[in-house]
């Protein structure tokens, strides 16, 4: 995978879809972090659906934390590892407000210290929210990046570096939302969907189907 290659990728991949962004619901970055610490191991759908009763009851740190644990654990309730992730964000919102005067901080040290938020979290926010030219890889863009050849790496963290080194900087704030709805809907985990690929003539995989 040569640097051309890759810009072609990255053009087709904007021209298709030049505003791209996360698919889970938020108003501000705090429902951002919310949405997100509640998204591990789940689908954006799930949280979409919790969330969609969550904030317009409580979407500040403040409103949940009068809200209580039990009954956040009701509304989020529908979400896998709900009670671990209900006490995360309970410890979140005691620092946001303890610390961060109820807000969300910009800043990747502050964000890595809220409980049940690492670095893919952080990423995920200071793209999504701040606009920082971060990439959060996760199981979608992990595959799509090994399986195209576009940033092969034997774990998330070498995926990520290797990404920020190879992506131009004219993609790179908008590069995490391609290549996961890519792998979200087109190079799928079992059978990617390589006919219906809009960049199946650049990708370098080898047992494409049909």
């Amino acid at each position: 995978m040569n640097k051309q290659k890759r810009i072609e990728i990255l053009t087709r991949l904007r021209d298709n879809n030049p505003h791209p962004t996360t698919e889970l619901n938020f108003s501000s970055p705090f429902e951002l972090l919310i949405a997100v610490l509640l998204s591990a191991q789940a689908t954006d759908v799930g949280v979409n659906k919790a969330t969609a009763k969550l904030f317009p009851v409580a979407n500040t740190p403040q409103a949940i934390l009068d809200l209580g644990l039990e009954k956040l654990k009701d509304y989020i309730k529908t979400i896998g590892l709900f009670n671990t992730k209900a006490v995360n964000t309970m410890k979140t919102c005691q620092m946001l407000v303890d610390l961060h005067n109820g807000e969300v901080p910009e800043d990747r040290a502050a964000l890595e210290a809220l409980p049940g938020v690492g670095r893919k979290t952080a990423n995920v926010v200071l793209n999504t929210a701040f606009g920082w030219p971060t990439i959060a890889v996760d199981t979608h863009i992990y595959r799509v990046s090994n399986r195209t050849n576009f940033a092969p790496g034997k774990n998330v963290d070498v995926v990520e570096q290797k990404l920020l080194k190879v992506v131009p900087a004219e993609f790179k704030v908008d590069v995490h939302h391609w290549l996961i709805l890519h792998g979200r809907y087109t190079c799928v985990a079992r059978k990617p969907r390589c006919g219906s690929c809009l960049i199946e003539d650049l990708c370098e995989f080898k047992d494409k189907t049909e």
